[in-house]
């Protein structure tokens, strides 16, 4: 099974291409078959990350994957937030949104500095289906006070994950980075979803069976 990538941001196709690596399911990514961004109009990651899918799928007539993501700052009522992707201005200047991100919280005591990223994955099987399949993955922290690292992207550098072992995000290799962040939590979610373990909690959810594995 072949699935549009609503999104054209190089380093989460990396992340999610290997994170389905065994799954059957292949991504190609919007830009790669002349797919504009769609414009996020939504108040919650959830409805941007359906907006997304539902414009990705009716441009290309296929099966489309959206992500939607980002960093929520307690000590900033919860923003970058959606803004995430063009905190400074430019849509995707990572080094940019780091810089205002680090300047807001300047003065802000290390116990103050806790943060958390979401991860909201939409699967629609076409433009018109009304009952997408969502997966949510989130990843608690705190916000570093300089960057660290020279692995991952977006706010990778200034994420300190409870869960890293005292790394940060962007200091983690890439196999444990996706097994514990917010993305790879979120994958996990979806596979259950459409592929339930026979030993797994849950059943499967209504609608999944339309994505067989390897069909």
């Amino acid at each position: 099974m072949k699935l549009v990538l609503a999104s054209g941001n190089a380093g989460k196709l990396i992340e999610l291409r290997e994170l389905l690596a065994g799954s059957g399911i292949g991504l190609v990514a919007q830009n790669e078959l002349g797919i504009d961004d769609a414009d996020e109009t939504g108040l919650s990651f959830v409805e941007n990350a359906i907006l997304k899918a539902r414009h990705a799928a009716r441009a290309s007539g296929m099966p489309a994957l959206a992500d939607d993501s980002g960093l929520c700052v307690d000590v900033l009522d919860g923003a970058p937030g959606l803004y995430s992707a063009r905190y400074a201005g430019t849509h995707g200047d990572n080094a940019a949104n780091n810089v205002k991100l680090l300047r807001e919280l300047e003065h802000v005591p290390d116990a103050k500095r806790t943060a958390h990223f979401t991860c909201v994955l939409a699967l629609l099987h076409g433009a018109d289906d009304p009952d997408p399949i969502i997966a949510i993955g989130r990843w608690p922290g705190r916000v570093l006070t300089a960057p660290r690292g020279e692995r991952g992207f977006g706010y990778d550098p200034v994420f300190l994950p409870d869960d890293g072992g005292g790394l940060g995000s962007a200091e983690l290799e890439p196999a444990l980075k996706n097994r514990i962040s917010h993305r790879g939590q979120a994958l996990a979610a979806l596979r259950e979803l459409l592929f339930p373990s026979p030993f797994g909690r849950g059943g499967r959810r209504p609608g999944a069976q339309r994505f067989p594995k390897g069909g």
